[in-house]
């Protein structure tokens, strides 16, 4: 009970110093209103598109049904998923702040990179989406793109600008975070390496977390399973990502090798199955089931694989530093740690040697 109040007390107390120190709370005010915003638009477009819809049964779909059915659900994937990026990114943000991890940061500046490139993605396929349904006769009125098409550019715009200005406020945080850093680890080159590429793998698990659920999302909502086994095992397959994941990162913190073995064959076989249905989404005999969010699936799958063989090699330089001793600095509470300890305790800065008396000459 003691430790939960004094974690809860820990978190609170880092929280706090992301709002009285300047560089942490321009990234954060940044990062939400840039959030802030982009939702407003998205919940704009949607409430355009559901407010014009038609009922199912008034539509002319002829012999295009499920073709008009995947399309309606096209449009409110898009949005519901980008506001979701949206949020999940203000809670990343917030962990990186609390946590000073540089390097979770620097990936939230290249997070909003993707960010920009599916908002761009979204105006085409949602252009696309509308101009089908009204050829259906789907929509009450058929000015629905002239009135979100500003909306949807708007979008890529203020990324780009955040992007940037995230970007500047981040290398002020590295400077910032270095000492921090230095005062936790110490001076030892080495063990800060190990440190790093320690972040570096549990900032990738997060992100891994966020583009597998985008793309199973937009698979199970608008593509379905061409089976019910398949439709089910896709389903299934969040929890079961949500579990590997946090395994995942406690095995690194404990350095337990056996258990990082077992992820590793898992990271593996996750690969495959993204190389798999990147194969899919291009095979002519299954393509017209992915046509509605061929492009934005096919970032997604791209972007996973790539995360996965980034997550693969920095798990596997973090099973090298197994027993190099980071364990004892990573499961110590901050301030536990000696001042002078901090500063010295890896002994590659030499104290220069004092004279024990004076001489005179």
């Amino acid at each position: 009970m003691a430790s939960k109040s004094s974690r809860a007390s820990s978190v609170a107390k880092s929280t706090g110093e992301i709002f009285t120190r300047k560089w942490p709370r321009l990234f954060f005010i940044v990062a939400a209103i840039q959030a802030i915003i982009c939702i407003a638009f998205e919940s704009y477009t949607f409430s355009q598109f559901q407010s014009g819809l038609r009922d199912m049964s008034d539509a002319d779909w002829g012999q295009n049904k499920e073709d008009g059915k995947a399309q309606t659900k096209t449009i409110p994937t898009f949005l519901g998923l980008l506001m979701l990026a949206f949020i999940y990114d203000i809670v990343l943000v917030w962990d990186a702040l609390r946590m000073k991890n540089t390097i979770q940061i620097i990936g939230l500046c290249i997070a909003n990179l993707a960010f920009l490139v599916y908002s761009a993605l979204q105006i085409d396929q949602i252009h696309v989406a509308i101009t089908r349904l009204i050829s259906y006769n789907a929509f009450n009125h058929l000015e629905i793109w002239d009135e979100v098409q500003g909306v949807l550019i708007a979008i890529p715009c203020i990324i780009s600008l955040v992007t940037v200005l995230l970007s500047f406020i981040a290398w002020k945080l590295y400077q910032e975070f270095a000492w921090d850093i230095l005062k936790h680890i110490g001076a030892d080159y080495r063990m800060k390496k190990r440190f790093l590429h320690y972040q570096i793998y549990i900032a990738l698990l997060k992100f891994d977390f966020f583009f597998f659920v985008g793309f199973t999302i937009q698979f199970l909502v608008v593509v379905g399973g061409k089976t019910t086994a398949e439709f089910i095992l896709t389903a299934v397959a969040i929890p079961v990502t949500i579990i590997i994941l946090l395994c995942a990162a406690w095995f690194t913190r404990r350095e337990w090798k056996f258990g990082m073995m077992i992820v590793m064959v898992l990271y593996l076989g996750g690969l495959t199955y993204f190389i798999y249905k990147l194969a899919r989404i291009f095979d002519p005999r299954e393509a017209q089931y992915y046509m509605p969010v061929r492009k934005s699936l096919t970032a997604f799958a791209v972007l996973t694989i790539i995360l996965i063989i980034l997550t693969i090699i920095n798990g596997l330089v973090c099973m090298l530093n197994f027993g190099a001793g980071l364990k004892h600095h990573l499961n110590t509470p901050r301030q536990e740690i000696d001042k002078d300890q901090a500063s010295y305790s890896m002994h590659d800065v030499k104290q220069p040697q004092i004279p024990s008396r004076m001489t005179i000459d």
